[in-house]
Parts: C-alpha cells; structure tokens; sequence
C-alpha cells in the first residue's frame, strides 16, 4: 500500500501517465495544469498570501537546483511559466525540475497543514487528465485567467 504522504509517489506517477513522451512545451503546459489544480484547491483552504508566500519559497528553492526554473514567477492562479517555456532545454531537465517543484510545494504544503490538505491534493492531482493546450492558451499568462474574478471574489 502507497503511503498517503509519499508525495514523490504520487508525482511520479501523474508524470508517467500524464507528460511521458511529451515536447518540452506540452510538458511545460501539463506542469502548468497540474500546478493550477493544485494551487486552486490549497487556495480553498490557505488563500492567496499564504499560497504565494509558500510558492515563492519553492520556486527560489527550485531555481538554486534547476536555473531553467528562476524565470518561473507566481501569477494569480499559480506560476507564470512563459519564460520557462521559452529557455526550456532538454526535456530530461525539465521533467527532473518540474517533479522537484511538484514535490517541494506538496513536501512545504503537507508540512505547514500537518499532511490534513494531502490527501486532497493527491487526488486533484491523480484525477487530472492529460489535456492538450487550446491554441490561444499555449502562450497565456496563468495570471490572466478568466476565473481570476472568482478568486477575488472567495
């Protein structure tokens, strides 16, 4: 039996299911969903100014051990990955760098809350099914979404 706190498991496996064989900008888009969901059902619970104060805190950590990663910054509804997308090199350091961000910000989330938002988030991410990006949303900055007013308004 997996243990519900081994998040390294479960990002592992959304990124073998999800982003196997994938271009470095459709990996670079996945990462982008996987994040978003992540970030909309933590900010249920913790809200933007925690979110972003935990985010900040993994990217800085993320860039130190990936530099592909230290244009990644914090949008509305995650992280803007538009510089990343455009200096994305080699699909394998990429790929290394987004599991290291997926299971950093699940790591710090799950340590903050005491693990009680880790079975949820390990889900959100289970369930996300691959999607290809639509054409005038492969280059869109994640802060400009059109559920931002939603989040404003919670």
């Amino acid at each position: 039996m997996v243990d519900e706190h081994d998040h390294g498991t479960c990002v592992d496996a959304w990124m073998e299911r999800a982003t196997k064989g994938l271009s470095s900008e459709r990996l670079v888009h996945a990462f982008e969903q996987a994040f978003g969901v992540l970030w909309q059902r933590a900010h249920q619970t913790l809200g933007r100014v925690t979110l972003a104060a935990i985010v900040d805190r993994v990217l800085s950590t993320a860039a130190e051990r990936f530099p592909l990663f230290a244009g990644l910054e914090i949008g509305a509804t995650g992280v803007d990955c538009r510089e990343l997308r455009e200096r994305a090199g080699s699909q394998h350091d990429l790929a290394d760098g987004i599991r290291f961000v997926l299971v950093e910000y699940l790591t710090v989330l799950g340590n903050l809350t005491a693990e009680v938002l880790t079975p949820a988030l390990h889900d959100e991410l289970s369930n996300l099914a691959p999607e290809d990006p639509a054409p005038d949303e492969s280059h869109r900055d994640p802060g400009s979404s059109p559920s931002d007013g939603e989040d404003a308004a919670s």
